[in-house]
């Protein structure tokens, strides 16, 4: 029988899996996104959605279980303040896994850790109207002749040149006396 399976070792002592943990549940907070492999993943993701679940209450108690393993104040105070706050009406499920493929040298299968509501905010749109709603009423348009110049018309606008050319002239004589 497989008992006291309950995680996954990743290939190291006690002590530096712990540390590894807490380090990348704290980049996790901080950054609200980590890319790392499947299995660092999968057990950050078990530590972190504790995390999120117990900061929804904000007590001396529950800010020191936590600071046990947050070692930064600055992420502790974050995820008291904003990240518990933004999930406080969601039951679970604070985070996400998205495969990402594969990495070049080693060939480990890559993932995205974040926090899910991250990338609701990036990809919210305002909503659109129903598409009856879209269409304006056509207004009849009524559309105007166009005048076209005529000979006459272009002989008008000789005439006019003209004239001004005699004001310039009478103006310039008077300037002269």
């Amino acid at each position: 029988m497989k008992h006291r399976i309950g995680y996954n070792r990743l290939n190291r002592k006690a002590s530096h899996r712990k540390a590894m943990v807490n380090n990348m549940v704290t980049s996790l907070f901080k950054h609200e996104r980590i890319t790392t492999t499947i299995a660092k993943a999968k057990e950050v993701r078990k530590t972190a959605e504790k995390m999120v679940t117990r900061a929804k209450i904000d007590s001396v108690h529950n800010r020191r279980l936590i600071a046990k393993r947050i070692k930064d104040k600055a992420v502790l105070n974050k995820l008291f303040t904003d990240i518990s706050v933004r999930f406080k009406e969601r039951p679970g499920g604070y985070t996400r896994v998205l495969r990402i493929g594969h990495r070049n040298n080693d060939s480990a299968e890559m993932t995205i850790l974040e926090l899910v509501d991250k990338v609701v905010e990036e990809k919210k749109k305002p909503k659109k109207e129903p598409k009856a709603a879209e269409k304006p009423v056509k207004e009849e348009v009524v559309e105007e002749p166009v005048e076209e110049k005529t000979v006459e018309t272009a002989d008008a606008a000789e005439e006019t040149e003209t004239e001004d050319n005699d004001v310039e002239a009478t103006d310039g004589d008077e300037e002269k006396e």
